[in-house]
């Protein structure tokens, strides 16, 4: 698979990934060949590139859900660039409701994990995506953490909307791919706050509205550590420790070109570790909603070497069933003794940042008894 710029697109070339209208619709099955009027299309969206198969390259495996997530990603993106072109010109933002009610009837009430996939940034719509992430992610928590309708309808909106002073960034510092200076992000609080001025505008027109302005105005605010600010209410406390935890997780997962982005191995190691500044309940419950060390994953050891998850544990996502490449053995590594000799350090992952699955490794390996046990001990617990 290789990402090419959309000035280097040519007729011929396979899509590895579908291509989707604002409305949802498809344009371009995966595996189809690019036209001359497939690539007006894609520089007409104001796509920087798609991610093309090499000739013999097989399709990579989809699932329906992967596709969906793909295609709600790309409608919600539309109707969020819509609602911030409306803030920006002081004019109603009348489509925010039924947009908040999709992420909310979508990914608010799912019993199962989902694959997190990402998409790739750039400067002109980091903010759009960035900001679909994010509220993709407060609706899985929120479900879980067992949340009234009010409080997640706030919390989407405040993903949504928090970062539309994003607008005011320069594309010089949004398109840095190395760490920010202090001037940077000075830069980015100022223009975060300036956005709150616009949000402002807009009062109790929906009923979520105002504790969603609420738990923006104290999420960036309390990031300025020269603003003194007035303690919250629990409620807002809680909503936005919510928000800064998918915030953070979003960017460092998220991919833009010429930066590598974190894996989710890596990101929730980072979340786990800044205890004082991310709240060690709302992380667990984040690792409850994604797939992070999923069977069948290809993952770096600490052995030096590779192994495939077999069975995933849903309580421990470091310690699943792994089949060890170099000895071609199956350790358990949720056992304390397996655990002291081998863990996993890291995830592979695919060029257009997926979980690189080893699907012809899982069809050619048949469960033993004690397997079975293993994972049925997962289950019950």
């Amino acid at each position: 698979m290789l990402f090419v710029r959309t000035n280097e697109l040519r007729p011929g070339m396979r899509l590895a990934k579908p291509i989707y209208n604002k409305n949802g619709v498809l344009l371009y099955e995966r595996n189809s060949r690019l036209t001359i009027p497939g690539i007006n299309s894609v520089r007409n969206f104001g796509l920087i590139g798609i991610y093309i198969l090499e000739p013999a390259e097989p399709v990579p495996p989809f699932s329906n859900e992967d596709l969906a997530f793909e295609q709600a990603q790309t409608i919600y993106i539309f109707k969020l660039r819509d609602i911030f072109d409306k803030i920006y010109k002081r004019a109603f933002p009348d489509s925010l409701p039924s947009l908040v009610e999709d992420v909310l009837v979508r990914y608010g009430a799912l019993d199962h994990r989902v694959n997190f996939n990402q998409n790739l940034r750039s400067a002109d719509d980091f903010m759009f995506k960035h900001a679909i992430s994010t509220a993709i992610l407060t609706a899985l928590m929120s479900w879980r953490i067992k949340m009234s309708e009010e409080n997640r309808n706030a919390l989407i909106a405040a993903s949504l909307l928090y970062g539309f002073g994003y607008r005011f960034v320069p594309y010089t510092i949004l398109d840095k791919v190395a760490g920010l200076s202090q001037i940077d992000l000075d830069t980015i609080q100022i223009s975060l706050e300036k956005g709150i001025a616009y949000l402002r505008e807009f009062h109790a027109e929906f009923a979520f509205l105002p504790k969603a302005r609420s738990i923006v105005e104290y999420f960036i605010l309390s990031s300025n550590p020269e603003r003194k600010i007035e303690h919250p209410s629990e409620d807002i406390l809680l909503l936005s420790e919510i928000l800064k935890v998918a915030r953070q997780f979003d960017l460092l997962t998220g991919m833009s070109l010429g930066h590598e982005p974190a894996s989710e191995i890596v990101a929730m190691n980072y979340l786990r570790e800044h205890k004082e500044t991310y709240n060690e309940t709302i992380v667990a419950v984040l690792a409850q909603c994604i797939h992070i060390v999923p069977a069948g994953a290809s993952v770096d050891l600490s052995t030096k070497d590779k192994g495939i998850v077999l069975v995933e544990n849903p309580r421990e996502y470091l310690k699943p069933v792994i089949l060890r490449l170099t000895d071609n053995k199956i350790y358990d590594l949720s056992d304390p003794e397996v655990f002291r000799k081998i863990q996993i350090i890291d995830i592979m992952k695919t060029m257009d940042n997926r979980i690189e699955i080893d699907e012809n490794t899982l069809k050619q390996f048949v469960a033993d008894k004690r397997l079975v046990e293993i994972t049925n001990r997962f289950r019950r617990k």
